[in-house]
């Protein structure tokens, strides 16, 4: 949550409209909830509305955003190594990664399946580690990027955790589907599970991460020049 003024002096007698030191509830006394958004007096335990525990701050949170995005991105390698799909023929046993299933579809024809693939099992969460590295880092730092369009990244990170696991909807829909027994039998690979736990980190490494140190990382910059 968060304050602002605006202020009307202009500089050398022009009148203008400027804007005014960033104020967050945090310094003014508040403390909001982040399920209802509901702000209470500091010091507050419980919402009264919706009964969540209220924490001005996550003292943890980075470590948190850490610790999950490492074990994200760990698992992400090998679900990018080990085959997916595993296709059972009557002759044999054809095995296909990510990228590799991805190029088989774009050699049938299959290019909008393809590039779906792509984006969702590579371009999507290759996005998001790099997201949400950025977000914790540039809290640390001074000046760079505005505050406002890094909340619209981390919000955009909350709102496309959702669709990351549609690899893993493919491979457990043919598998159900295609089950010709002697015949053509699918069954998920290794990568099916890896994948599925790089999503699962990483969706939780956003979660860990309080947007509300992008407030105070800008408060801390406006307050800087009058410590110098």
């Amino acid at each position: 949550m968060e304050l602002s003024g605006i202020s009307k002096e202009g500089v050398s007698g022009q009148t203008g409209v400027t804007p005014a030191r960033v104020v967050t509830a945090r310094s003014a006394g508040l403390v909001a909830c982040t399920r209802c958004t509901r702000a209470w007096p500091l010091g507050t335990q419980t919402c009264g509305r919706c009964g969540a525990t209220l924490v001005s701050r996550d003292a943890n949170s980075l470590q948190k955003v850490w610790a999950l995005w490492v074990v994200g991105l760990i698992c992400y390698v090998p679900a990018n190594l080990y085959p997916m799909l595993r296709t059972q023929q009557l002759f044999g046993v054809d095995e296909s990664t990510i990228v590799g299933g991805a190029v088989e579809l774009a050699h049938y024809g299959a290019f909008g399946v393809a590039a779906v693939i792509l984006i969702a099992s590579i371009l999507i969460p290759l996005g998001k580690f790099w997201a949400i590295a950025f977000l914790a880092v540039s809290v640390k730092q001074r000046g760079g990027f505005a505050s406002g369009k890094r909340l619209l990244m981390y919000e955009v990170v909350e709102y496309i955790g959702r669709w990351s696991m549609i690899d893993i909807f493919v491979v457990a829909i043919l598998s159900a589907l295609v089950q010709l027994q002697g015949l053509v039998t699918i069954t998920p690979g290794p990568a099916a599970f890896f994948f599925a736990l790089s999503v699962i980190f990483t969706m939780l490494s956003a979660q860990a991460f309080d947007p509300r140190m992008i407030w105070d990382a800008q408060a801390n910059d406006d307050e800087a020049p009058k410590n110098v």
